[in-house]
């Protein structure tokens, strides 16, 4: 997110306008607004932007002086993002030493992260979701997208003197960055693998440049300084006529595109790409009617404080949440949020980015070493800000350097970032041990007697109760923690069973278990229980293809999830429209036998309460014995 003015071009306002529009759909998407669950679309827009501002003013630098002041062009972009970022640590990091102190070992290590600009690598390395996240996520979870640009600032800079040697003509140029761009998409589609969480190629930055350089491509054919302030009025009307309509298929795509659309992933983003960037070429040049009206105030005061508001919006969302998501959230709630993020953006922008940007450290350095100065000659103004300053820098020192031993001790009980599965990993019964794939038989433990219940039914859904033993000896169940919990209560009404159930299972990896069941002889004649979803969506193609590797099974049922979170409605819709296609196929209704009762579950609303696991197992039994 760069400066909105730039020394060395002129002032585009319809771009800081198109940066408002970006922050709307991010917004939108991290607050949970049902109209734009593509807003997460926003940050490849913000790529974009970046890489043709960024590009202009190098390309700008070559043209009037023959090379690139690489030193001036990286301390500029240091002096325009540190300052907020690092006011924004200190205070999150303060905040929870002293309201929340039990999250600080996963947050200390997403500060590290986020101050070294690696924030997506380490993400990507800790199997950290961006979709799929279980609550509380980190407050620093969205500082993957600043790792991303910050890493294409202090590269591309040395790649594009390269290139201005090797390729001196624009055309050259032009096409040298599109390969460039075209490898990077082609390798987010070769890693990408349909019906799993997409965060491993949503985080990269290899997976992801090819919007930056997109950006880079267009400011060498379209540069910023050619563009004449008048044109004929054919000209002007073709500019809006195609700006506009690249627009609406950038709004479009953020309005309909769902993150686990498979065409996303395999070009989808590169054409949003394209979209956004004849967008800007029309929002750069000034004779555009467009550029006007997406330049217009309120739309260019939010654009000039995108990156202050993109910093605090997701921590204050996070910290300010109930159980850190905005499910719950009330309107009021979600009102106040956006305003203090609105609220300090501007203060930020007014007290720390616009003052630092002009020189006021330079400033304050050469004033303080002036002879005459003196310490008492500071205003009580000044010396509040400076008293305040220092008290949440140590605050955060606090925070930054509990002891190893307290870390420890608190990682054991704490989430990191959004991972996919943190409850999860911290989820224990008296009767199982998550770090084991095969729950053994372990009779009797702390069994309830499964309660009645009286839900409507409909398909092939099943509610009705079972209590009386059935030989399990025949029956396979795959699931994830959910299904570890219920492990003892189906081994006391199905004696035999063999349950296969690890901590964080996606649906896409249940059919690596199928060559084993074939070879121990479990699914001729056999039956089949899956009870997966909990941790994230998945394709109907990955769904089909288990399915139809599970043919020979005499029964298959399928369980349906009861989760907090927005991929629980394509998961449910998903099992129950498939399941009607195979004869052998039952669906369980979990989610509607457990809707009105609160009682059967935890506190994060997923894993089960004593009563609720027996109500789970009794509901998969009596679809057994049908």
């Amino acid at each position: 997110m760069s400066d909105p003015i730039k020394k060395q071009s002129r002032y585009m306002p319809g771009l800081d306008g198109l940066r408002a529009l970006a922050l709307f759909g991010v917004i939108s998407y991290h607050f949970g607004f049902e109209f734009a669950p593509g807003g997460f679309l926003g940050v490849s827009i913000f790529f974009v932007l970046s890489g043709y501002l960024i590009t202009d003013i190098l390309a700008s630098q070559w043209r009037n002086y023959g090379r690139l002041d690489l030193k001036d062009f990286w301390y500029r972009r240091f002096r325009r993002l540190l300052p907020a970022m690092f006011t924004m640590l200190v205070i999150v990091v303060a905040w929870i030493t002293i309201f929340d102190h039990s999250r600080l070992p996963s947050v200390r290590k997403d500060v590290i992260g986020a101050a070294a600009y690696i924030s997506n690598w380490q993400f990507i390395v800790q199997d950290v979701s961006y979709f799929e996240s279980f609550g509380p996520p980190s407050p620093l979870g969205h500082m993957w997208s600043l790792a991303v640009e910050e890493q294409f600032y202090l590269l591309w800079p040395l790649i594009l003197l390269v290139g201005l040697y090797l390729f001196p003509r624009r055309g050259q140029m032009f096409y040298f960055i599109m390969v460039l761009a075209g490898i990077s998409a082609l390798t987010m589609a070769l890693i990408y693998e349909p019906g799993t969480d997409p965060s491993r190629v949503y985080f990269g930055t290899d997976t992801r440049v090819f919007s930056l350089l997109i950006g880079s491509a267009l400011a060498i054919v379209w540069p910023s300084y050619k563009r004449p302030s008048t044109t004929s009025p054919m000209v002007r009307i073709w500019l809006d006529m195609t700006g506009t309509a690249a627009l609406l298929v950038v709004l479009y795509m953020m309005w309909s595109t769902d993150r686990y659309n498979v065409d996303l992933y395999q070009g989808g983003m590169f054409i949003l790409s394209l979209a956004a960037a004849v967008v800007i070429a029309v929002l750069a040049h000034p004779a555009s009617l467009l550029g006007k009206i997406i330049g217009m105030k309120p739309l260019r005061w939010i654009g000039i404080r995108s990156y202050g508001i993109y910093l605090w919006h997701y921590p204050i969302l996070i910290l300010t949440s109930p159980n850190g998501s905005p499910i719950d959230n009330s309107v009021l709630r979600t009102s106040l949020q956006i305003t203090a993020s609105i609220v300090l953006a501007s203060l930020s922008w007014k007290y720390i980015e616009k003052p630092i940007k002009q020189g006021a450290i330079k400033k304050l350095w050469q004033k303080t070493r002036h002879p005459q100065w003196r310490l008492d000659r500071i205003s009580l103004k000044s010396m509040v800000i400076s008293c305040t300053t220092l008290f949440m820098i140590g605050i955060f020192c606090a925070g930054m350097m509990t002891s190893v031993s307290e870390a420890s001790k608190h990682d054991n009980a704490s989430s990191f970032a959004g991972t996919v599965m943190p409850p999860e990993e911290t989820f224990t019964t008296p009767e199982t041990k998550a770090p084991e794939t095969q729950i053994k038989h372990d009779p009797g433990k702390n069994t309830t007697k499964p309660p009645s219940h009286n839900e409507k039914t409909s398909n092939k859904t099943t509610s009705s109760e079972a209590t009386d033993p059935v030989s399990g000896s025949s029956i396979t169940a795959i699931g994830d923690s959910v299904l570890l919990g219920v492990a003892p209560y189906l081994e006391k009404q199905l004696p035999g069973i063999s349950i296969d159930a690890v901590v964080g299972r996606q649906m896409a990896q249940a059919g690596e278990l199928i060559p084993d069941l074939q070879a121990r002889g479990k699914l001729n004649g056999g039956t089949v229980i899956i009870a997966l979803g909990t941790n994230g969506a998945f394709s109907s193609e990955k769904l089909e293809s288990l399915l139809d590797s599970l043919s020979p099974a005499e029964q298959v049922i399928l369980v349906n999830t009861k989760v907090p979170r927005d991929w629980e409605r394509n998961v449910n819709t998903m099992l129950s429209e498939i399941s009607r296609k195979y004869p052998n196929t039952t669906l369980v209704d979990w989610h509607a036998a457990s809707k009105d009762h609160p009682e059967y579950f935890r506190p994060d609303r997923v894993h089960l309460e004593q009563e609720g696991a027996a109500a789970y197992s009794s509901l998969v039994v009596s679809a057994v014995k049908k």
